[in-house]
């Protein structure tokens, strides 16, 4: 069978509740208000120590590979926990998965404003990744669930500007906080901070509830559906590699790819620490025109690859071009307006690569390319920095960008392909 889309594909199960009724619109807003303040905090919590290197590198002196090291077991803990989180959300209801990933979140930051050593790092980076695998499975899940169709768009654009919004909130917040008091003082900032929205979901958490999903056999069906039938999908090991690249990018704009652009562009240390802010700020931006660009979801593809070439072609005018100072923040902005236009789509892509009764499992596994790209890439781009080879940063960027192009149409074109017989 030839299937459009797996989302509308027939199925050997029926969920009691496939989707949500058309609910009004201050329901809708409320859920995702509400998930997007966590998922703010999800991406806030990924860039705790990243806006601190240098007070870090100076307090416990380590090098700069040494402090990409704590985003690799930050990372490495965050995509074991979201793959197992995606089971324990569909099985357990997505309230009490996200309430425990925002109690983890707290004690990591506070962790880290108590360390000592680099190894009381390293412990807590294992706390906050824990932490911070569960918000996908459970936010998707909600999204998906409670949230009007017609409005699921705009749910998905808002839920990118909330994480674009925690990764810009990040540094602008810690660094004052650091040049002002300490950076021990910064964390514990931060981690008042996630007790606060966490408060503030508890408050609420009428608003979240959601009951453990639960699939009714069809008349005549002898033999429900396997826990793990999705991983027969092709679309879903697809995304997964989407989004590993899409991470791989994504931790060079967030760690060194800033710094890589001043010392290729004599920027000073102002500009460079706001070059990030820029990116984060347009992204959100971007993210406003993107839940209307995918008003059809049939172009999402085409919206990413579009996205994605305009990044390509910056990165490689940073890397090799002369620019003047002023320049550099602005394609910054650029390219985070052009990668926040993509978010909506993206995800997009995910829920039409998903079966309609493993929404947690399947975005669990997805996203668990992000945390592996994630991981892994700030030690390459880590050693490219000690060895000074500013410009590989940037080259590495724009190879990943391309891979991406390409994977957003391989997407499409295996969710168009017959599926397997026990799929």
């Amino acid at each position: 069978m030839r299937w459009r889309s797996i989302a509308h594909m027939s199925s050997p199960t029926t969920e009691l509740a496939a989707g949500p009724a058309p609910g009004a619109l201050k329901d809708d807003a409320a859920v995702i208000g509400l998930v997007g303040a966590g998922h703010m905090l999800s991406h806030y919590s990924q860039l705790l120590l990243a806006p601190l290197f240098p007070w870090l590198k100076a307090e416990f002196n380590v090098s700069y590979t040494e402090l990409g090291f704590l985003m690799t077991v930050f990372f490495v803990m965050s995509c074991a926990v979201q793959t197992s989180s995606g089971f324990m959300v569909d099985r357990f209801g997505p309230r009490p998965i996200l309430f425990a990933g925002l109690a983890l979140l707290a004690c990591a930051a506070f962790g880290f404003a108590s360390s000592t050593s680099y190894w009381m790092l390293m412990f807590f980076s294992v706390i906050g990744g824990v932490g911070n695998g569960v918000f996908h499975p459970a936010d998707y899940t909600l999204i998906n669930r409670k949230v009007s169709p017609g409005r699921l768009g705009h749910a998905y654009s808002v839920h990118g500007i909330t994480g674009s919004l925690g990764w810009a909130l990040a540094p602008v917040m810690l660094v004052p906080l650091a040049i002002a008091y300490s950076w021990r003082v910064a964390l514990v900032g931060a981690g008042c901070l996630f007790l606060l929205v966490l408060a503030l979901l508890v408050i609420y958490r009428a608003r979240l509830h959601l009951p453990p999903l639960q699939v009714a056999p069809q008349q005549g069906e002898a033999k429900r559906e396997g826990s793990f039938d999705f991983l027969a999908i092709p679309a879903v090991w697809m995304c997964f590699g989407f989004f590993f690249f899409y991470s791989a990018a994504l931790s060079a704009v967030q760690t060194f790819a800033p710094e890589a652009a001043g010392k290729l562009h004599s920027v000073p240390p102002t500009l460079v620490a706001i070059c990030l802010t820029t990116y984060m700020l347009a992204a959100a931006g971007g993210m406003v025109l993107g839940g209307f660009l995918i008003s059809n979801p049939e172009r999402c593809e085409r919206i990413v690859g579009f996205g994605f070439g305009v990044i390509v072609c910056i990165s490689l005018l940073i890397g090799f071009g002369s620019l003047p100072v002023w320049m550099v923040p602005v394609l910054f902005g650029v390219m985070g307006f052009a990668a926040g236009s993509s978010s909506p789509s993206r995800d997009m892509l995910v829920k039409r690569s998903a079966p309609p009764n493993a929404s947690g499992r399947v975005y669990g596994v997805v996203y668990s390319g992000l945390d592996i790209g994630q991981a892994l890439m700030p030690l390459i781009f880590g050693a490219m920095m000690d060895k000074g080879r500013y410009q590989a940063v940037w080259v590495v960027l724009a190879l990943t960008q391309a891979v991406l192009i390409v994977s957003a149409f391989n997407v499409r074109k295996v969710r168009r392909t017959p599926l397997p017989a026990t799929a």
